[in-house]
């Protein structure tokens, strides 16, 4: 494996820029030694930020591939090429780091996640908000048992006007969806994470192409081509679990609602609840009585490195190389993320069909 984890990333655009080439920066146990984009320049421009002397630079993942020196690949592709570009790295034997969601589609998800068996390489899925303290700090007290039996929880990711008009973020057909699959994901992967279940049994689902036409719409982008809008601006899902939890999903980018949350959950449980809407809260009732804690965060204290007030990128960034080193697993596993795709994927069916999705696990 040599002195130093050599990386390889794959897509420099937006998400490489501003999450996982600042994090692994900071890692002393990496070096960044190949960049690969469809977009040449942009390989080149992180390959000079960021890169080892002697990176070198693609366009074509399958001819980065075939360097046998590379341990680490992040892939930061649009959504449409998670699949392909992850398998084909596992099997060139790479441990691989993929941008959520995991894939379009439960069928490419799949697919990763034998590939990571098959293989024996480890695979992981950038949900980083798990690492935030507030996320670490909820998830400690729900696995020790204080919430009791989690069976009723809200997913929340809701922006009143918050399009990205950058990239592809628009387009169906390379993401998939919208604010579903960008950022009720996060929601829904905290809110499965917190619940530790990982069984769904049906699904109801709505999506809305209600805001997405509108010109010169106020947004904190700028303007969005209604013409260039073709994924849906909000989104609704009730899902319930083998084990009769109820989990409400809601996501928007555009949304008439003053009720904002990105990537966070409520939770109501036996024993007490909880909820990230406004700091961390904890609800419940002692001697008869009804109280609501809040719980301080500032004082560092996140998992895994006591103390360290590390931002949850670079955590998340820390946890999956070391886990390579020490060859432990990684905190999103690949069973996991594939859940996530899974309910993602009903939520769209069901709005096409009006019909419930129904598992059979």
């Amino acid at each position: 494996m040599g002195e130093k984890l050599k990386i390889a990333i794959i897509g420099c655009g937006g998400i490489a820029n501003g999450k996982h080439l600042p994090s692994l920066s900071k890692l002393e146990q990496v070096e960044m030694t190949a960049f690969c984009d469809i977009v040449r320049e942009r390989a080149e421009k992180a390959a000079k930020e960021y890169g080892t002397k002697d990176a070198k630079t693609y366009v074509d993942f399958k001819e980065l591939l075939q360097d046998t020196s590379i341990d680490v690949v992040h892939v930061c592709t649009p959504n449409n090429a998670h699949m392909e570009i992850t398998v084909a790295a596992l099997e060139s034997g790479k441990h691989v780091m993929c941008e959520k969601p995991m894939a379009k589609t439960t069928e490419e998800a799949k697919k990763m996640v034998e590939a990571a068996e098959r293989t024996g390489k480890k695979l992981t899925i950038g949900y980083n908000n798990r690492f935030r303290p507030d996320s670490q700090h909820l998830h400690k007290l729900c696995e020790r048992g204080d919430l009791g039996e989690i069976y009723y929880a809200k997913a929340h990711a809701i922006r009143r006007r918050a399009v990205p008009t950058w990239g592809v973020f628009l387009d169906e057909e390379k993401q998939g969806g919208g604010p579903l699959i960008d950022i009720g994901t996060h929601a829904l992967d905290l809110t499965l994470w917190m619940m530790n279940n990982y069984k769904p049994k049906s699904v109801m689902g709505t999506v809305y192409h209600k805001l997405g036409k509108n010109e010169n719409a106020a947004n904190a982008w700028g303007p969005w081509d209604p013409e260039a809008f073709t994924v849906e601006d909000s989104a609704f899902g009730f899902i319930t679990m083998e084990n009769g939890a109820t989990i409400v999903l809601e996501s928007s980018w555009a949304l008439n609602s003053l009720d904002v949350d990105e990537a966070k959950c409520s939770l109501s449980g036996t024993k007490s609840g909880a909820d990230m809407k406004n700091g961390l809260r904890i609800n419940g009732e002692d001697f008869g009585k009804l109280y609501t804690q809040e719980i301080e965060l500032e004082s560092g204290g996140v998992a895994f490195y006591d103390g360290n007030s590390e931002s949850d990128p670079d955590l998340e960034a820390r946890n999956w190389i070391e886990s390579i080193i020490n060859d432990t697993e990684p905190v999103v596993k690949p069973s996991e993320a594939l859940v996530v795709t899974q309910i993602l994927e009903a939520i769209y069916e069901s709005a096409r069909t009006g019909k419930a999705v129904y598992f059979n696990q």
